[in-house]
């Protein structure tokens, strides 16, 4: 069950990126502020795995070309996605972006279902099914 425990605080964590995110974007650009929030967290991150100790299998990781593949792909949609999201953010309400930026909560079961022939209950598709129309909810608001 610690999957939960981490999947709440993610929640958690990402909820204040959209207020700290609103807050800190007036008056400066979005996509330079995204960039500068980038810096920080690989500054951050890079600190955490130095407590770790386990800096020493970053080339193991550069080393494994097709999981490192992968990983790139991620972090560069990672970094679009917050390009995106920042720019939102920048002109739209956190009420109507935070919600909207959930879709990819949706996306992610169907790209799943469709390429890594993940399954789910039915619970979880009417689950899935209620975050979409939520998300559609909030657009109309």
């Amino acid at each position: 069950m610690s999957w939960l425990l981490f999947a709440i605080l993610s929640a958690v964590c990402a909820a204040l990126v959209g207020i700290f995110g609103k807050v800190g974007l007036q008056n400066i650009d979005s996509n330079t502020a995204t960039a500068v929030r980038a810096i920080i967290m690989a500054l951050f991150l890079l600190v955490v795995v130095a407590i770790e100790g386990n800096l020493h299998k970053i080339p193991t990781i550069i080393s494994d070309k097709k999981n490192f593949l992968f990983i790139v792909l991620s972090g560069i949609a990672g970094a679009t996605s917050w390009l995106f999201y920042f720019l939102a953010l920048k002109t739209g309400k956190v009420t109507q972006v935070a919600p909207i930026d959930k879709l990819s909560v949706v996306l992610a079961a169907v790209i799943a279902i469709i390429f890594l022939g993940e399954k789910i209950s039915l619970l979880n598709g009417v689950g899935i099914g209620l975050i979409t129309v939520g998300v559609i909810l909030a657009a109309l608001h």
